[in-house]
């Protein structure tokens, strides 16, 4: 037997399914989850970045809040911004919808300056922002204005790699503001952050279950949120994999080999 035959032989796979399973709409949660986002047990929003009751969180980009929420669950004080009026709106509903939450402040705010005072988090979390602004220097002095001294942060934005495929497959306004302005490589968001002043703790990557969906959104051409054959066979197939022995090592090689995110973690000096 050959090698390839018995490496193929090792393992006995499932058979394929006689109609097609429904997709997991929860498999983008799984997915990252898995990477290293949202652990209840040790408190941490992504690791090495934990929060507790006695942290107050800047969640600047805050979307529809679902970062936030994890956080007010974790007993923090929340501190929410964006441009969207209708994200703000949606995060805060969902902060509101947390048993026993701390009383909030929520800004409507392009960040240039952030309505936001002096030293006023403890965790500073940024995410997907910085690609959209005309000035990163500025977005980054401001959010290291808002942190107290020993403040963490949380920064991420598109990978290059995921960007590049996107140049070349999505619409023309995807580049063009409001949306992304410029494709940050890895090197030059972490000097951006250092050069603001903040220690570098870890870098890491995330999503290749995500660049492959927008890849495929495009060629798909149906409005977002919209069901669509390409797509759910994409989300099952990431499913099916994840279920096997190896599957989640195999995620983790793509999430490094081709990443829809990469991320900084830092922290305010003392």
């Amino acid at each position: 037997m050959t090698l390839f035959a018995n490496l193929f032989a090792r393992e006995k796979l499932p058979p394929a399914p006689a109609a097609m399973e429904q997709p997991d709409p929860m498999i983008g949660l799984k997915d990252a989850v898995m990477r290293g986002w949202f652990h209840p047990e040790n408190g941490e929003l992504f690791t090495g970045f934990a929060i507790g009751p006695e942290d107050v969180v800047a969640d600047i980009g805050c979307g529809d809040g679902g970062n936030a929420r994890y956080c007010a669950s974790r007993g923090a004080r929340l501190i929410l911004a964006d441009i969207s009026p209708d994200c703000v709106a949606a995060a805060a509903a969902r902060v509101a919808a947390v048993p026993g939450h701390k009383p909030y402040e929520s800004h409507v705010t392009d960040s240039d300056p952030l309505p936001i005072a002096d030293a006023a988090a403890t965790r500073v979390i940024c995410t997907e922002v910085i690609e959209h602004v005309d000035s990163p220097a500025r977005l980054l002095a401001e959010l290291v204005r808002i942190g107290r001294p020993g403040a963490q942060y949380l920064i991420t934005s598109p990978a290059p790699e995921a960007e590049a495929i996107q140049k070349k497959i999505a619409p023309p306004g995807y580049f063009e503001k409001p949306n992304h302005l410029r494709i940050i490589p890895f090197d030059e968001l972490a000097r951006w952050v250092e050069e603001a002043g903040l220690v570098i703790e870890a870098r890491h990557t995330y999503g290749f279950y995500s660049v492959m969906w927008w890849t495929m959104f495009w060629a798909c051409d149906v409005p977002l949120g919209t069901s669509h054959p390409v797509l759910d066979h994409w989300t099952l197939c990431w499913q099916t994999l994840l279920n096997l022995p190896d599957g989640p090592k195999t995620k983790h090689a793509l999430d490094d080999l081709l990443p829809k995110s990469q991320m900084i973690i830092a922290r305010k000096p003392a």
